[in-house]
């Protein structure tokens, strides 16, 4: 079981960067056995995939809004993922969630945290 809890979220001017964290606390299987993702969700829109990370770091991949512009990073040893933003727009304001994914799953979702880009 693993619970996650994001953070750094906030308001923004377009062109700004932004860091999110997401601490997971982990019980049964260690946190680097999961791989990790971000996704986002605007308002009147569906949630979609951001970024992911394989579980020894070795692998990323990018939606392709944001490739270029984000960069998922995680440290294993403080079982926290992040989420390098830069160059951010205004479509780019959503609920950031981060999830972890095992078996091809993802099976354990964070609350969430608000990042609004003004223009």
């Amino acid at each position: 079981q693993v619970q996650l809890v994001e953070s750094g979220g906030g308001l923004v001017q377009a062109g700004d960067s932004l860091r999110l964290s997401c601490a997971a606390s982990v019980s049964g299987l260690p946190f680097r056995m999961y791989a990790m993702g971000w996704f986002r969700q605007a308002p009147g829109k569906e949630r979609e995939f951001v970024a992911r990370i394989s579980w020894s770091g070795g692998s990323t991949s990018y939606a392709d809004s944001v490739k270029g512009r984000f960069t998922i990073s995680r440290d294993n040893a403080k079982n926290t993922v992040y989420l390098q933003m830069g160059s951010l727009k205004p479509e780019d304001t959503a609920v950031y969630y981060c999830a972890a994914q095992f078996n091809s799953s993802w099976s354990n979702w964070g609350q969430g945290t608000q990042v609004t880009v003004s223009s």
